[in-house]
């Protein structure tokens, strides 16, 4: 059965850091976003290879455990129903050789941490437009 509304974009966000990751899940869901949060490199790899739901977007922190961000970019571009996902790169490192290695891997835009929070909703906006 379907829904007569669609459901809101699905987020899928990547970040080590407990705190980040539920200061971005309040920040999300209090737009109407869903929400799908991984901890490590390891678990969105997997995650990535088997989701049977393409997210809207996702969030990506760099540096993560197991397997860091530049890996899930090229993981995720490999997978051909996910080529057109947005993925917006976050990263404590602000050095002009990690953006222009995220934006290479196939990263659509970088976030240098901290990030202000309306800035990123906007970011986040911009990609998920489901309207005119």
């Amino acid at each position: 059965m379907e829904n007569e509304h669609a459901s809101p974009p699905l987020v899928l966000v990547v970040e080590d850091d407990e705190h980040i990751a539920q200061v971005l899940r309040f920040m999300l869901e209090r737009q109407a976003y869903r929400v799908v949060h991984l901890a490590d490199g390891r678990a969105a790899s997997d995650h990535i290879r088997t989701a049977s739901e393409r997210p809207g977007l996702v969030l990506l922190d760099v540096m993560l455990p197991y397997v860091d961000g530049f890996e899930l970019v090229q993981l995720a571009r490999e997978r051909s129903d996910w080529a057109g996902v947005p993925i917006l790169m976050l990263t404590a490192k602000n050095t002009e050789r990690d953006t222009v290695r995220a934006l290479d891997a196939g990263a659509n835009d970088f976030v240098i941490k901290p990030f202000q929070p309306n800035e990123l909703l906007a970011r986040v906006r911009r990609f998920l437009k489901t309207g005119p």
